[in-house]
């Protein structure tokens, strides 16, 4: 027979009380009474408990001062446009854009980034880099070579470091076969969107270098 729940109250550390007993729910679903919690698990539980509680309102305001912030340059872009018909470059498209006090002391930047993948013609740069790799001898070679086998490493969930990939197209080589290869790289690359990230710095004065302030807003 069930017992009969009369009186029940959830409170802002996590317990609940019914009947006058204080429970604690347990991550597989189930409850458990809080003299049976271990001390180190209870304190453990109230720490991430005030860590979030802080956590979120923070995560919230932060958000509301990126929408406030993109929506103030958006607004200050679109006054400049309609003044001079023509906006800052960066902000229309890709590109990179910095706003600065008279005073030259703050800077607000933004900059974007763009998300790219690779197509199926990177396998073949990969095929045409190892029929290199096959002859070359390893004198005058070992840092090439290094760079090449770190740019096709793939991590755990089987990805491809992009940008020591396309670092390959630095390195220059009259082999006619390298040269394909990178052509390989260039056609497979493809870009799949952009990401904005906002930055800010102030110096004290004049002749003191950039602070920045380290605010984190890339997902917010």
């Amino acid at each position: 027979m069930e017992a009969v729940i009369l009186e029940q109250a959830d409170r802002a550390d996590g317990v609940t009380v019914i009947n006058g007993k204080e429970w604690v729910n347990t991550a597989d679903g189930g409850m458990l009474p809080l003299d049976l919690v271990k001390v180190e698990d209870w304190l453990e539980d109230q720490m991430v408990r005030k860590i979030i509680g802080f956590a979120k309102p923070l995560s919230e305001q932060i958000a509301r001062f990126k929408r406030h912030t993109r929506a103030d340059i958006a607004e200050f872009d679109a006054q400049i446009e309609a003044q001079y018909g023509l906006v800052k470059r960066g902000r229309k498209g890709a590109g990179n854009q910095t706003y600065k006090t008279i005073d030259g002391l703050m800077m607000v930047a933004t900059k974007v980034n763009k998300l790219i993948e690779f197509g199926p013609q990177l396998q073949v740069a990969k095929q045409l880099i190892d029929q290199c790799l096959l002859e070359w001898t390893e004198e005058g070679r070992a840092e090439v070579r290094g760079l090449i086998n770190q740019a096709f490493k793939t991590d755990q969930a089987g990805n491809i470091d992009k940008t020591a990939v396309l670092r390959l197209l630095k390195i220059q080589s009259s082999d006619a076969r390298w040269n394909r290869a990178m052509e390989a790289i260039e056609a497979a690359v493809r870009v799949i969107g952009s990401k904005e990230y906002l930055h800010f710095k102030f110096k004290p004065d004049r002749d003191s270098d950039w602070i920045s302030i380290s605010i984190n807003i890339a997902d917010a």
